[in-house]
Formats: structure tokens, sequence, C-alpha cells
């Protein structure tokens, strides 16, 4: 059977389920490598897929036999095949924190099912963990933004606006990759204090200040990067703000390893920049694989403990509305006594 059906089943015998319902599509995919709209449920004895019309040749394409999976054409499920997939069921697992109360109360009444359980998070908890195929698809989505920064470094003239400086990431992404991980931003000047901001119609001019923040997908798995950079020269006042970010950047890059608590390297960097009267506006750090945004999250809301081969951002930044704003971020790979960084573009002072 699939390794990762096969956990899921050995997980759903320790909390006492006989079968669980799937809807995350996100999950379905890890789980099943399918990425198309259907549910899956894993009943006592099946794993069973139901597809629309739409989706049957692809789904039948993607999985083998090795899969174990069956799979259904909507259309061709009737009521009762609905009440008898969970037939003897006495706990069914869902996912609390994606089907809304609507969904709920329809899983009850089409498969007859006496008690819906909350799983929290047992797949994304899971997901958190790289194995080797998954870790080789970030390393490439990784690499290429390194070679999309080397790219973009050479293109950006003054006079160019932000948006012509995002389209033509986005079409570096597009040609050698599988497409963008989120939306590219681009920000110049004053801009940089938003650390969303939306690329703008904002011209880039002598003296300037750029952040961009960047990332593609290899077979769904993301990358995520960001630079701050300059045109002509480094401004007087930027560079204690950017030293700081940096040295925080870098510290978090040395005390990333298994074991640490993602609160406690929050509180290291927010006591620092507070020492120089500055705020870690955002998280520190998250976690990506096939969504750019995942668990875990490095913030002083949540107490991880980082686990070898989790894949997590490192990202501080200090922003001074109206005026800049400094954010450096590179997608790093938790080991045993240490990380790697899997991207690896230049992060000292870049003057274009």
């Amino acid at each position: 059977m699939n390794p990762k059906l096969q956990w899921l089943r050995n997980k759903m015998n320790g909390l006492d389920l006989q079968g669980i319902i799937i809807s995350n599509p996100v999950n379905i995919r890890y789980l099943t490598n399918i990425n198309a709209e259907g549910v899956l449920l894993l009943t006592r004895k099946e794993n069973i897929y139901i597809t629309d019309a739409r989706y049957i040749e692809y789904v039948h394409s993607t999985l083998t036999l090795f899969d174990e999976i069956i799979v259904y054409d909507i259309n061709d499920v009737s009521k009762d095949d609905y009440e008898n997939f969970f037939l003897f069921c006495e706990n069914v697992g869902f996912e609390e924190h994606y089907v809304t109360y609507a969904e709920y109360k329809e899983f009850i009444r089409k498969y007859k099912i006496n008690n819906l359980v909350e799983t929290e998070y047992i797949i994304e908890k899971q997901r958190m963990l790289k194995d080797e195929d998954e870790l080789k698809n970030i390393i490439k989505a990784c690499n290429i933004t390194d070679e999309c920064f080397k790219h973009i470094l050479q293109y950006i003239k003054p006079g160019m606006t932000e948006k012509q400086i995002a389209k033509e990431i986005n079409d570096y992404f597009e040609t050698n990759a599988q497409g963008l991980a989120f939306e590219t931003i681009v920000a110049s000047g004053e801009n940089t204090s938003m650390p969303h901001a939306i690329p703008g119609n904002r011209k880039i001019q002598n003296k300037d200040i750029i952040t961009i923040d960047m990332g593609c997908t290899i077979n769904g798995y993301c990358s995520d990067m960001t630079r701050t950079f300059f045109v002509g020269e480094v401004p007087e006042e930027v560079k204690p703000v950017y030293d700081l970010v940096l040295k925080n950047q870098v510290q978090t890059m040395q005390d990333f390893k298994d074991g640490v608590s993602t609160r406690l390297l929050t509180k290291m960097v927010e006591n620092d920049f507070k020492l120089h009267d500055y705020c870690l506006v955002h998280s520190l750090g998250h976690g990506l694989g096939l969504e750019i945004h995942e668990l875990p999250y490095i913030s002083y809301k949540s107490d991880t403990q980082l686990k070898e081969n989790m894949v997590v951002t490192n990202e501080p930044g200090i922003y001074l509305p109206g005026k800049f704003g400094v954010r450096i971020e590179d997608t790093v790979q938790i080991t045993k006594f240490g990380c790697i960084s899997l991207t690896n573009s230049e992060k000292n002072y870049i003057v274009i």
C-alpha cells in the first residue's frame, strides 16, 4: 500500500478511528498525489476516492495499483453506497479546521455516521516532516529561485516600475519552474515599509532600497526567499537597521536545529530588536511544502519543537512606516545538529 496511507491507517488505529474523511485538497495531494476536486475516504477495509467525470481519466493516470485506491465517479454513487461506506464504523474522523458546519452536518446525513471525531491536524502535523522526494522538489525550487535572483539583479534598471520587475520574475518562474508559490512582492523606496506590499507603478530611482519576496513551485512544492538591496549605494540611515536584521537572521540560522523551541527562537530576536527600539511585527518564520504557509509557525504564539527534516523559513524584518523596511528570508532544512540553507543568494549589502 501507499506508505502515506499506511501511516494514516496506523494513526487511525491509535486514535480508535474506524474511518476518516479527507476533504482538504492539499492533504489529498500529499497522501495520493492527486491534484483534482474530490474527497478521499478511508473505510474499514478500503481506500476510496470520489470525483467527477472531468477528472476520472487524470486520477486513473496518477494512481498505481500500489496505491490501492478505488475510484468512483460521483454520478455513479448511490444513496445506499454513501450509507454503506462507513457501515459498522463507530468513530469517523474529519478535518474540523477545513470543513464548514454545513459540510459537517451533510457528512452526518449523507454517510449516516454515528460519531464524527475531530482529527486535530494529524495530516498537517505529519506534513511538517519532509521525505526524500519532497526535499528534492523543494531544493530544486530553491535553486531556481536563487537563479532568478541573479537574473533580476542584472535586469533591474532605474526607471522601471515595480510591476515590470514583478512580471519579469513571474515570467522566469513560469518558464523555468511550474509557476509561482505566491504573488511576488516587489517594493521600492517607502513601499518597503509594508511587509506585504503589492507591486505598483512606482519607478525605481537612484539610491533606492528594494525588497523582493519571491518563490516558485516544483511538483507542487514551494520555495520562499526575500532579499533587500540597493540602487547605487546603501543609505546611511538604512545601514544600522539592515545590519541588525542580518545579524539576527544569521544568528537564527545558527540556532536552528532539532529540538529547539520556535517560541524561544522568536523571543531571542524580539528581545534584540527591542534593545534597539524596534519590533518584530510578523512571525520569525513558517513551515512550507505543498503550501507556502504551513505548520510549524515560528512565533511567540507557537511553542513547537523543530524536528529533523522540517523545512521552514527564517525571515526577521524591521519596518519603519513611511520610510523603509528591511527583510531577509531564506528557506531552511532542519537537521539533527543544525540546519541547511536551501536558498543561498548573497545577503550582505547588495548594490546594483
